[in-house]
């Protein structure tokens, strides 16, 4: 069915996924504060899911009452959502809409139209696992937009914590470099850039008979981050970039810079990552457990 409300322009809104919970609250919370610093619209978005409501099982209820009950709900929602959204960010336009299907595709054609798709960490109500649960490989994974999953507290006013990007030295993290030198720039902090030699475990490595010197390895892969990282300087001499090199691991060091980071950037896919697989593990494990907001960031072509 095609949602009904306020159509966002093409790529001037920040759009955000409400369902009601407090999760859900935090999500708009940082959309909103996002799309005011970037003088941006804030699109929200309900969608209702009939199967976790119980409702289209209901003996004697009419359908024209069902959604009479769907729509006063969605109202509900997006209202409260509307409320939260202004009074983070004062004189921020605000548009919404509700699809009464909770599809995974209707979020995929949406991000076509928006600058970001923001989501809750989890999903409660009748909106259940639509936002992150069942869908989000395919939300996140076929998304044409960078899509955001605020996890964590509050963020502290001011914030001064810097943005954390995973650099693997493939070109398929070369986009989520380009997203997260945009929003150190735009929040005026610096950017850590995290490169990992090995996608193995943290001390994996330890127990091989390895035959060259660390400390060789260690000074290759600093020239190899240093390559990835040129030409950005000149495109954004703001941002001062903290470089961090670790031989394995990537799981883990991400996870620790997380908790000290107001943003996580990250590519769909890891540099062995292949054409039918849309989610690396990184990137999958980072928005389920990380401890503050993670930006995933697809390549141009997957």
């Amino acid at each position: 069915m095609k949602p009904h409300g306020e159509t966002p322009r093409d790529h001037n809104n920040v759009t955000v996924g409400v369902d009601g919970s407090p999760a859900s609250g935090r999500a708009v919370r940082w959309a909103a504060a996002t799309a005011a610093q970037r003088g941006l619209s804030l699109h929200l978005i309900h969608a209702v899911d009939f199967a976790t409501t119980g409702w289209a099982a209901t003996p004697f209820v009419q359908t024209s009452q069902i959604f009479e009950w769907a729509e006063e709900d969605a109202q509900a929602v997006l209202g409260e959502a509307k409320r939260i959204a202004q009074e983070s960010a004062p004189g921020l336009e605000v548009t919404a809409a509700v699809a009464l299907t909770g599809t995974a595709k209707w979020l995929v054609r949406l991000s076509q139209e928006t600058r970001m798709l923001v989501l809750g960490q989890s999903g409660s109500g009748r909106l259940g696992e639509i936002f992150l649960g069942s869908t989000p490989v395919a939300v996140v994974g076929h998304a044409a937009c960078p899509v955001v999953v605020v996890r964590g507290e509050e963020a502290p006013e001011p914030d001064y914590r810097p943005v954390v990007v995973g650099v693997d030295g493939s070109p398929l993290s070369e986009n989520a470099l380009a997203a997260a030198f945009e929003e150190a720039s735009f929040r005026d902090v610096d950017l850590v850039a995290v490169h990992i030699w090995s996608d193995m475990k943290v001390g994996s490595l330890d127990a091989m008979p390895l035959e060259f010197e660390p400390q060789a390895l260690e000074d290759i892969e600093r020239v190899l981050l240093g390559e990835r990282l040129a030409g950005y300087g000149e495109r954004y001499p703001d941002v001062t970039v903290v470089r961090k090199v670790y031989i394995d691991g990537p799981r883990t060091h991400l996870q620790a810079w997380s908790e000290n980071a107001q943003l996580v950037v990250v590519g769909s896919r890891g540099r062995g990552g292949f054409k039918g697989l849309v989610l690396g593990s990184t990137s999958n494990s980072l928005l389920r457990e990380a401890h503050c907001p993670v930006m995933v960031v697809r390549p141009d072509e997957v």
